[in-house]
């Protein structure tokens, strides 16, 4: 890897994770937090599809979803984020790798299996829920019922399938997009 693939890791970290931040604010609202799983993959998607225009050596996936598990761990997380997202993201590098770092539907595929680390951030909720609750009592009450309410243990897979359909839905938009706008422009 050259300093440029470095470059374009750390620029496109930095935009997906500004995405994440701004998404993660709507989750101070109950019906919001579960819908995570499907905003930040569908935005997600459009600088994601412009980083994979990019991606042409092994690892550039993966250390992208390194970074967001790392970044979730700093700002509060816990470690299952930062375990998911080296799994998904080593899955992801190897189906892009799959299509040579060239084939638009391994894009797609790529940005569904990524998008895929974002349900680690919900398993502490699921599985210690009362260890997770205990360092959010900030939130009060009332919201930490609405949310125990909305996320019983049976959508801890839905997280994850949510996670990967909206993935693939944000990549086929980041494709349209990138036809549409990036290629005039002279960008992807």
């Amino acid at each position: 890897m050259k300093g440029k693939d470095l470059i374009n890791i750390g620029i496109f970290s930095a935009i997906y994770f500004v995405i994440v931040l701004i998404v993660a604010m709507l989750g101070t609202i109950p019906i919001f937090l579960p819908m995570l799983t499907v905003i930040v993959p569908i935005l997600g998607g459009i600088p994601f599809m412009l980083f994979l225009t990019r991606v042409r050596k092994f690892g550039m996936i993966w250390i992208m979803s390194i970074i967001m598990g790392i970044l979730m761990l700093l700002t509060g997380m816990s470690w299952p984020p930062l375990a998911i997202s080296a799994v998904t993201g080593l899955l992801a590098e190897l189906v892009y790798k799959n299509g040579n770092y060239q084939s638009a539907s391994r894009a797609v595929l790529t940005n569904g299996v990524f998008s895929l680390w974002i349900g680690g951030n919900y398993l502490p909720l699921f599985f210690a829920a009362e260890k997770y609750w205990s360092t959010r009592q900030n939130f009060g009450q009332d919201y930490i019922d609405a949310v125990t309410k909305l996320m019983p243990t049976w959508m801890c897979p839905v997280t994850f399938i949510a996670a990967f359909i909206c993935g693939i839905i944000g990549g086929l938009l980041g494709k349209a997009l990138m036809k549409k706008h990036f290629e005039k422009a002279g960008i992807a």
